[in-house]
């Protein structure tokens, strides 16, 4: 018998003008939590949709639990014990925790379903791994982190084997995360083997014992974590060192171009600030504590109940998006491929569709063509947004070209102050660079940026001055002088120094 529950050999998958698979590699022991870590665009989707039965390799193999297949059918993987659970869940809201775990194999007496027989066999898959959750209740009054439990619960009253995780710590919090970390621990124990895969590199460190890195769609190296380090990992990950992190500020800062004055509703009361010309100015915050309803209020996507905003020394009032838009402020959401782009549009027309009227409209009527193609490729040069044509779909591109476009919208839209909500959630290592350099880059062009995010080391390095909040009240201003991992997590905890 083989060591290993789960041998991919020379796995292969094209599509037109891209190879998606190459060649691929991969060999994973029973009992194990393994990692696969690369960047966007590495393979790694279509890796878990080769295995789980989502789509047909053009050549290679995969050998599960000692039987060697061609290719997975969804059907037959779940047959033979192989459970998935994507970043985006496949749960019915409508439905009950219990109707979701049996899903397409409710138990029936008597030609009807056996909802009794449904919940106590819910509920005893709950005891085995520790967690207590209502089996008639509604998958729809959920938190984010229990909807996730549902998902597993539902792999593992079939008898899983091999459990894929994608980037399964994205939407949650800190305590969820840590239940999520216990539930997997309590997953190995029974013998289930974990997929791992995730951004996040400490992650990796704390659950897996060996990670497997891919680049370009094929295999590059398995590590064991203990005689590994991050740095090593991401030199694997992007074929070269990274280096400045963070780069320096190079222009001292302007003049005031924003005053926020006791903002308040939205469920924040009284927050006050300004910004000045080539400033990134951080918001911190645990979750909840009213750093993106802040931003809401600014940017007229909520009404505020009172409070002052100054634009340029002038008082404005605020009363839309658009009305922000026009005034100059931009803003980059944290949900991207929600309420940032349009997904399934052309990258061309995602960058000039807010400046049509303004820019490229031939009398009121017809948009000049070669005007908007201008435009889009000056954004594609100046921002390296990478990708083989103006008219691929933002769809098709990675999580950090994506990010790219959006911001490319903003600035054709003439934004002096762009607003980063969460800039580099779901982003790998190098992209995440990327992004780095291009806000850096915003500022040092005389651009003003807000910026939030869940990631201290992100808002300690970036930030030039940081906002900390605390269920919706103002903690404090921070000086870059003043900068601590310590002392932002005091504030935001509510203890005022």
């Amino acid at each position: 018998m083989s060591d290993y529950i789960l041998e991919i050999e020379h796995l292969t998958k094209t599509y037109p003008g891209v190879t998606a698979l190459d060649n691929m590699t991969l060999k994973v022991r029973a009992g194990e939590v393994h990692a696969i870590v690369g960047e966007n665009g590495a393979g790694k989707s279509t890796l878990i949709k080769s295995i789980t039965g989502a789509i047909v390799p053009d050549s290679g193999s995969i050998t599960f639990d000692g039987h060697r297949h061609s290719h997975m059918t969804p059907k037959g993987a779940q047959d033979i014990g192989i459970g998935v659970i994507y970043q985006e869940f496949n749960l019915v809201p409508g439905l009950s925790v219990a109707e979701n775990i049996f899903l397409g194999s409710y138990a029936k007496e008597r030609g009807l379903i056996d909802f009794k027989y449904m919940n106590q066999k819910a509920t005893e898959a709950m005891r085995s791994i520790g967690v207590q959750l209502d089996p008639s209740q509604s998958v729809a009054s959920l938190t984010v982190g229990h909807q996730q439990i549902v998902e597993i619960l539902r792999s593992l009253v079939k008898n899983i084997k091999l459990l894929i995780m994608d980037e399964p710590t994205a939407p949650l919090t800190a305590s969820e995360v840590r239940q999520l970390f216990e539930i997997i621990q309590s997953l190995r124990q029974r013998g289930v083997t974990i997929i791992y895969i995730s951004h996040r590199l400490e992650e990796i460190f704390a659950l897996a014992g060996r990670v497997t890195i891919m680049r370009d769609g094929q295999y590059i190296k398995t590590l064991d974590t203990a005689q590994t380090s991050k740095q090593e990992l991401i030199r694997y990950m992007v074929g070269r060192e990274l280096s400045n992190k963070f780069p320096e500020r190079e222009l001292p800062l302007g003049e005031e171009v924003l005053r926020v004055e006791d903002l308040t509703g939205n469920g924040v009361e009284n927050i006050s600030f300004d910004l000045h010309k080539g400033e990134i100015l951080g918001f911190a915050g645990l979750l909840g504590c009213g750093r993106t309803e802040t931003i809401e209020l600014l940017y007229g996507a909520r009404k505020k109940d009172s409070g002052k905003i100054f634009l340029n020394g002038k008082e404005v009032r605020i009363a839309s998006t658009s009305e922000a838009v026009e005034l100059g402020l931009g803003l980059v959401p944290e949900d991207r491929k929600r309420t940032g782009a349009f997904l399934y549009s052309s990258i061309r027309w995602n960058i000039s569709i807010g400046c049509l009227k303004k820019k490229l409209m031939k009398h009121n009527l017809i948009v000049d063509t070669k005007k908007e193609q201008a435009l889009a490729e000056n954004y594609r040069e100046k921002l390296r947004i990478r990708t083989p044509s103006l008219d691929q779909l933002v769809a098709n591109l990675s999580g950090g070209n994506q990010q790219k476009v959006v911001v490319a919208k903003m600035l054709a839209m003439d934004a002096e102050i762009l607003i980063f909500d969460e800039p580099t959630r779901g982003i790998d290592v190098g992209a995440k660079q990327e992004i780095y350099q291009l806000i850096r880059n915003l500022v040092n062009e005389g651009k003003s940026v807000i910026m939030i995010s869940s990631e201290m080391e992100e808002v300690l390095g970036l930030s030039d001055r940081i906002v900390v909040l605390h269920e919706g009240h103002q903690m404090g201003i921070l000086e870059r002088g003043q900068f601590s991992q310590e002392r932002v997590l005091t504030l935001a905890s509510g203890v005022r120094e």
